[in-house]
Formats: structure tokens, sequence, C-alpha cells
């Protein structure tokens, strides 16, 4: 198989990347140049924000192209429409945040989605962006088109902040706030397992929309947190509280407390999608704890400091409001 990666260099793109090569495909990564592409691939540059910066993939021929582009639908639009006589099939990494809000709890791919443009050249909307490249592809690949709307994603080379934060908070040790219930389930996707599941999907020529996370009850918040305790070796004191209390704290879910939602209409959205079709399609989701796993031994090997994207708001829990908070629950008992 030949593969043209647009992007590989970073989290997504650069676990699609690695897992076509260790198949042996014949890989070419098209990317601006702000990172080495993985030992291995071609090497294309262009910049596809800027005047003429696809002409390096006016040539060539591929089975597949994969592409995690989360900015505005037009550079889609303009790369897909480059490439549909010369791909076989074009993989679009969209998102479940697509669908209008709110998603119900066991929402599957035929539920609505958000209005959106193609043509548009405006990339302020996450839902509305990747929808509008939803529709870039289609119009460009018809059913060769495969839109992979993915959840939540962990995983080594993360480069939002999420599990390294829990990861490095627990290693620090001490009280954490835990966010409960304990036993809440969550929907995530390995960045390798997503890869995985991609590539396969392309050579067999799948197309049309997939809800990509783990299934219901695949892990909970207190596997995961108890898991990074246990792999950072750490002295970490779990302490777990209700949504309520930290509600009313004033502390935002998601990103003061990366991953974690308190039930109600946003965790539904983000952590109860119907995965059948994906699933009857072949994805599977390793455990938990290899993720986790994986992850911290990447975050050693980086110094312990996780690269962030630039156009993504750092995550996280200040450790005095941390403090503040978990004392106050001290004196209430």
């Amino acid at each position: 198989m030949r593969l043209l990666m647009l992007g590989g260099t970073e989290f997504v793109g650069r676990a699609v990347t690695e897992a076509a090569l260790a198949c042996g495909w014949e890989v070419t990564v098209f990317h601006r140049g702000r990172h080495a592409a993985p030992p291995g691939a071609t090497v294309l540059r262009g910049d596809r924000t800027a005047p003429g910066g696809l002409a390096a993939l006016e040539h060539g021929a591929w089975d597949a192209a994969v592409d995690t582009w989360s900015g505005a639908p037009a550079a889609v639009r303009a790369t897909a429409g480059l490439l549909a006589d010369r791909a076989r099939s074009y993989v679009y990494v969209s998102t479940r945040s697509v669908y209008a809000y709110p998603a119900r709890a066991g929402l599957a791919e035929d539920g609505p989605v958000v209005e959106a443009s193609p043509d548009s050249v405006d990339d302020t909307d996450y839902a509305q962006a990747k929808r509008g490249g939803e529709l870039a592809a289609l119009a460009a690949f018809g059913d060769r088109a495969l839109l992979a709307r993915a959840g939540l994603i962990l995983g080594p080379y993360e480069n939002i902040g999420r599990l390294p934060w829990w990861l490095t908070r627990t290693a620090r040790g001490g009280p954490v706030l835990a966010p409960g219930p304990r036993d809440l389930p969550l929907q995530y996707i390995d960045a390798r397992d997503l890869a995985t599941w991609l590539l396969d999907a392309a050579e067999r020529g799948l197309g049309g929309p997939y809800n990509l996370v783990s299934p219901p009850g695949h892990t909970t918040m207190g596997e995961l947190l108890e898991t990074c305790v246990r792999v950072t070796d750490s002295s970490a004191d779990l302490r777990w509280t209700t949504p309520d209390r930290i509600l009313a704290a004033d502390i935002a879910p998601w990103t003061d407390l990366p991953i974690w939602l308190p039930p109600g209409e946003l965790y539904d959205t983000l952590h109860a999608a119907d995965v059948s079709k994906a699933v009857a399609a072949g994805l599977r989701c390793r455990p938990i704890a290899e993720t986790v796993t994986d992850t911290w031994a990447w975050l050693r090997g980086e110094g312990g400091r996780a690269p962030q994207r630039p156009d993504r708001p750092a995550v996280g829990l200040d450790p005095q409001r941390e403090a503040e908070v978990l004392g106050a629950q001290r004196q209430r008992k």
C-alpha cells in the first residue's frame, strides 16, 4: 500500500505514519517541516494555508490519503480536489463534535450534525470546521471518503496534555482531587488503535462515517486514575469528590480536570457513543493500563514535559486551587 499522510509528524498523524511503516507500507508525509517525520517516510514539504502550498502534491499517486486537518475546511477542499483522481481513498480524521449538541447517549453515525460549508475559510468553530472538512472530502471522493469521527484520543505523543497532566499530577504525590463518581465510564481511543483501524479500513476500501472510541464501559475514571498512581509509582492519595462539590468550587470539567465530565448532556455527548459499527468493522481497543504505561514511558523520555499544540490552551488544575478545595473538604468533615 502507498500512503500519503497529510501531516504525519505529531500525535495521531505520527501514529498513523509509524503504524503504516511498521506494516511495510510505502509512506509519503506531506507537512510544513516544523517537526521531523518518522524515519523511513518520504517527505514532501508544503503549507496548505499559503498560496501554491500544495505544489508538492501535484504529482504522484497513492492508494490512500489520510488527513488530520482541523483548520478551515477550504484547505481540505483544495487538497481532496487535487487528489481525487490520484488517490483511491481519502481518510479524514474528524470528530464526534460534528454531531449537533446535545448528542443523546447511544447516538450512532446517522445522528444530526452541525451546519457547515466545505468552502469556509473560518476555523473558529471546531465542530463546524470539522464538519466542513467532512463535506469537502465527500465532495471530492464520494463513497471513497472515510470519515473517522474520533472522540477523546489518548496515548504517546499526545500534544493536548490531558493524560500527561494526570500522570504528572499523580507522580507529584500527595492528596489528589479525584473527580467522581469513581465508577464513571469513559470512552476514548488510543491513537495507535485509531491508526491501526484507519489503515485496515483504508486497505479494505471502507467509506462513510464511523464513531471511533472505545466501547461503553471499556474503562472508568477510577481505573484511569488508579492506573496513573500505580504506573508512576507515586504516593498520591486519590480524594474522590462528587461532581456537585467540584462544580460548586467553580472548577471546570474537561479543562481544569482533563478527561472528566460530570454526568449530563456534555458527558452523554462525549462519553456515550454507539460504536457498534466500528467494532463490527474490526475496531479493537487496548487496555487502559497499556495506554497509561506507554504514555508515561514516552513522557519520561521527553523529560517529563509533553509538547503542547499552540492552537490549544493548556489544561490542568492550579495546585493552589486544588489545595484550597481539598482543605475545604477536610474542614467540612
